[in-house]
Order: C-alpha cells, then sequence, then structure tokens
C-alpha cells in the first residue's frame, strides 16, 4: 500500500477552518490527497491560516460533487461515525482500519469519509462505505471535531506505516474491484430481485441495505464480481 493511493474525503464541510487544519494533520502524517464533496464554504484566508505552512493540501485539493462520484476508483471505503444506526456497519477500530489499509497491494485506493461537522454521514452515504471506524472517545462526550477525527486516523495510519512489514499484504494477481465496480453490481441485484418479485418495491425494507452490507465486507475481486453479474444475466435470460 501506497500512502499517495489514501484520500481524505470530506462531505459537505462549512467551515474553511477545519479543511485548513484537516490539510494540517494530514501533511503531519505524510498523506495529501484531500477531497471536498459538496463543501459550504470557500478555501479563503481562514482556511490557509488554519493549516498553519501546509499549503501544498489546500493547493491541491480535489472537488467532486457527489460522494459516489469521489469514491468510484476506491476498493476501500471507509467510513467515520459514532453515531448508532438502526442497521450497524462492520466496524473497525482506528488501528484495525490502519492494519487493514496497509495489507492492501499497491494497485488499491482508498477513502476515509468524514461527515458534515453537525450531523455527521447520512445512512445513504454510509451504505456507500464498506466498513465504519469509531474513535473511543468519553461516552457522555463522543463527538470529536473533524479536523481532530482526520488527526487521529491518519496518525494510526503512519504509526501502522512504520511497522507494516509484519502486515502481510494481498497477492495483486487479480484486478482489484472498485466502488464504482461494486455500484453497478448493485444496482444489477436489485433489479433482478425487482424483476423476480423477491424485493417488493412498495415495502423495501432494508433488504438492499443488508445486502450491502454483506457483500461490502468480503473482499471480492473484479473476477468474482463479474461471475456474480454473470450469474444476475442469467436469470434475467430465464425469466424473459
Amino acid at each position: 500500500m501506497k500512502t499517495e493511493k489514501i484520500n481524505i474525503v470530506m462531505v459537505g464541510t462549512t467551515h474553511p477552518g477545519n479543511i485548513g487544519a484537516a490539510a494540517r494533520a494530514m501533511h503531519n502524517m505524510c498523506i495529501s490527497n484531500l477531497v471536498l464533496v459538496n463543501p459550504q464554504c470557500s478555501i479563503d484566508e481562514l482556511a490557509y491560516s488554519r493549516a498553519s505552512g501546509a499549503d501544498v493540501i489546500l493547493d491541491q485539493i480535489k472537488h467532486r460533487d457527489s460522494l459516489r462520484q469521489s469514491i468510484k476508483d476506491c476498493s476501500l471505503v471507509i467510513a467515520t461515525s459514532a453515531r448508532s444506526r438502526s442497521l450497524p456497519w462492520p466496524d473497525l477500530s482506528p488501528r484495525q482500519m490502519a492494519q487493514k489499509i496497509w495489507s492492501l497491494n499497491d494497485q488499491a485506493e482508498v477513502a476515509l469519509i468524514f461527515g458534515p461537522e453537525h450531523s455527521g454521514l447520512s445512512n445513504e452515504e454510509l451504505a456507500l462505505c464498506h466498513f465504519n471506524v469509531t474513535i473511543p472517545t468519553n461516552p457522555n462526550f463522543s463527538s470529536l471535531n473533524v479536523a481532530s477525527a482526520i488527526q487521529v486516523l491518519c496518525y494510526e495510519i503512519y504509526q501502522t506505516a512504520g511497522n507494516a512489514s509484519h502486515i502481510k499484504a494481498a497477492e495483486s494477481n487479480e484486478c482489484i474491484v472498485t466502488s464504482e465496480d461494486l455500484e453497478g453490481y448493485f444496482a444489477h441485484l436489485e433489479q433482478v430481485l425487482v424483476k423476480t418479485q423477491f424485493l417488493d418495491t412498495e415495502k423495501p425494507g432494508l433488504l438492499m441495505k443488508r445486502l450491502r452490507r454483506l457483500y461490502q465486507r468480503i473482499d471480492l475481486s473484479k473476477t468474482e464480481v463479474n461471475i456474480l453479474r454473470g450469474i444476475l444475466s442469467s436469470v434475467e435470460k430465464y425469466k424473459s
């Protein structure tokens, strides 16, 4: 795994100071890719002031209109949230997160997703992620400033990188699956489930979210996703 393949993705950020502080935290820990999804503020003097010299991070920020667009090339997408959910997502500790990242091969791209300051990630945004990481905090005061959360996770990645020799990297002889590949599969799966009447569009419940959770915690290769889509195609032909 290479640090230049790690993307810090901030969604709907409302305060330029938090962007600057995030850049400083990243630069401290040798991570350079910052992506802003639909930011609600501009990169102004306050952002550069809070960056404290990490101008290179701010100067090369990538802007994206949607979270889906920002992660389409990533093979591992990790959300950050302390909120309890009706359907819990596979959870990692910060150290487990770092070890998982460093077990990937050099082809893989990773995204760490941070939600808006006041609301965090929505359930729909969380559904696009493979895992959720929760930073242990005071249970009576668990809310962390977004830049502080970025600092903690970047530190864990930096520390793990320094001790990465004991982590077995994944074999690179198969093409990795990206978020875009998986989203194509999920759309195809939903289409077939509706066609076979397994999924009731009027009462869908949590079926697709549960299936997402199932598949996203498995390290699928692109070949395996193609096999699964081939099975779906055969079902479609049988039903037509």
